[in-house]
């Protein structure tokens, strides 16, 4: 048995050194599942609620609740948005999902997705500096089908709580209706993260890759796979950034997008995949072998691999290729198999291999911003100039094509976004308040620091307790029983 510790840094040293690179990929999969499951049941799941005012003694709660406690509240019934400095509304993200698609699961049902955004808070907390709370609801209408507005009703109802929305796995054609509905009727950020969050972090990825690869976004030939949520988003905002639509081909399930797609045009509810139909794939290229002949880029969000997409697709394409395969839990091809079929960059979701492209770069950072000047929206500006927040603090540490992104230990990325996209939601007319983008980052660097200086305070006092090695033991073992 390879040796581990608690602090997991080199997975691949957990196996044994005569696995192949394929047994090691589908191996730490298989650990990293395990692991969760009993870590989960250890701990009970992974967030808390902990008051931080203080308790000098017991007649403070004639303060913190009745009688004192009435003078907030007539103050907030006479001016609104005082909620937001009287209570921790201001720093306070509601994370709601239906979980009709979590990960790459599908529909796990309402509380199936209770993992998932309660880590969404666990990182809004310890990269952001803010705070969030997991709310899986159910959207099951009489007729037994998800109904996207029960969703949006139920956002509608709890948003007097909360300084933001952050969406979460909710499967399509119902996301775009939430998102698109939510965002025009609601007074604070509604923000779809699987949408908007993968598309500034894939944008982010792609003007570096592209900046190594010595190419241009303006000039590159791209073919997505997958036309979900997140791909279409990712399709919007590079072009928005400056990406030619006539250059792009998206390909669904049933075939490339294009304006003879009589099936999208026909079903109203899926409105964002007929907008790329319409401005993209000219030359109406039906399939993703034919879509990455000579591209420079594939951005691939589809079904977990590793067999999705294959090698001789990829020695195809452009010279110094750019590959991301984002699926969950597993890439469509794994990144070293990319690079062996000739890609020049790889990139995946996952963070035990290099570029990983993934929503927890962005998020935390972005929604810090907007609630920091009381944001009413995360424009797809704001987006944007995120993705080249990111992209910067990258480039500052020096790109490769291993390191096209931030890694999330690289937390200084985190303040640089939160100040970035504060100040494109000044610039928008989104913002209720005014701040420089000095203050915004001392605020969010502050915030952060204070946040993850309660982690290691918790788990250096044993408030939060040490789990016993044979649990990654256990899980160890069982992945390399599955994979020998």
């Amino acid at each position: 048995m390879a040796n581990f510790d608690l602090e997991l840094k080199n997975l691949d040293a957990m196996f044994p050194s005569n696995f192949s690179k394929e047994q090691i990929a589908k191996g730490k999969t298989v650990f990293l599942k395990e692991l969760s499951y009993h870590m989960h049941k250890f701990y009970g799941g992974k967030m808390t609620t902990i008051p931080k005012a203080g308790l000098y003694g017991f007649n403070w709660f004639n303060v913190w609740y009745t009688p004192g406690v009435s003078k907030v509240s007539t103050e907030i019934r006479d001016h609104h948005d005082a909620s937001f400095e009287l209570s921790n509304r201001g720093n306070l993200v509601a994370v709601v999902s239906d979980s009709t698609r979590v990960l790459g699961d599908g529909d796990c049902s309402p509380s199936g997705g209770l993992g998932v955004m309660e880590g969404k808070a666990f990182l809004m907390k310890y990269l952001g500096g803010c705070d969030g709370v997991a709310l899986c609801v159910n959207s099951y209408n009489k007729k037994g089908e998800h109904d996207p507005k029960k969703i949006i009703d139920f956002v509608k109802m709890v948003e007097p709580s909360f300084g933001a929305i952050n969406l979460e796995d909710i499967s399509q054609p119902n996301c775009y209706e939430v998102l698109d509905t939510l965002r025009e009727e609601c007074d604070i950020p509604v923000w779809h993260d699987d949408a908007q969050g993968t598309g500034c972090v894939t944008l982010a990825g792609l003007i570096n890759a592209l900046k190594v690869a010595g190419k241009e976004l303006k000039n590159a030939r791209i073919a997505f796979f997958g036309a979900g949520a997140s791909n279409t988003t990712i399709v919007r905002l590079i072009i928005k950034a400056g990406g030619d639509p006539e250059k792009m081909v998206v390909v669904d399930s049933t075939g490339g997008l294009h304006k003879g797609r009589d099936d999208i045009k026909a079903d109203t509810r899926y409105y964002r995949k007929w907008e790329i139909c319409e401005t993209t794939n000219p030359k109406h290229i039906n399939s993703i072998d034919e879509a990455m002949k000579g591209a420079d880029v594939l951005i691939a969000l589809s079904k977990p691999g590793p067999d999705v997409i294959k090698p001789a697709w990829i020695k195809a394409m452009a010279s110094k290729s750019i590959v991301f395969t984002c699926a969950n839990p597993v890439p469509e091809i794994y990144p070293y198999a990319a690079k062996e079929a000739g890609a020049y960059i790889a990139a995946t979701g996952r963070g035990d291999f290099p570029n990983q492209v993934n929503n927890s770069l962005g998020f935390p950072g972005i929604l810090k911003g907007a609630l920091l000047v009381r944001a009413r929206k995360i424009t797809d500006e704001m987006a944007i100039q995120a993705a080249y927040s990111m992209a910067k603090t990258a480039e500052k540490n020096g790109i490769n094509p291993d390191y096209i992104v931030p890694l999330m230990s690289e937390w200084e990325v985190f303040p640089a976004e939160a100040r970035d996209v504060a100040m494109q939601a000044i610039k928008d007319g989104v913002a209720r308040i005014q701040m420089t983008a000095d203050e915004v980052y001392k605020k969010a660097e502050e915030d952060i620091r204070e946040s993850r200086n309660i982690v290691d305070h918790m788990m250096e006092h044993g408030l939060i307790k040490k789990p016993p090695m044979s649990i990654i033991e256990n899980a160890i073992k069982k992945a390399v029983e599955q994979v020998k």
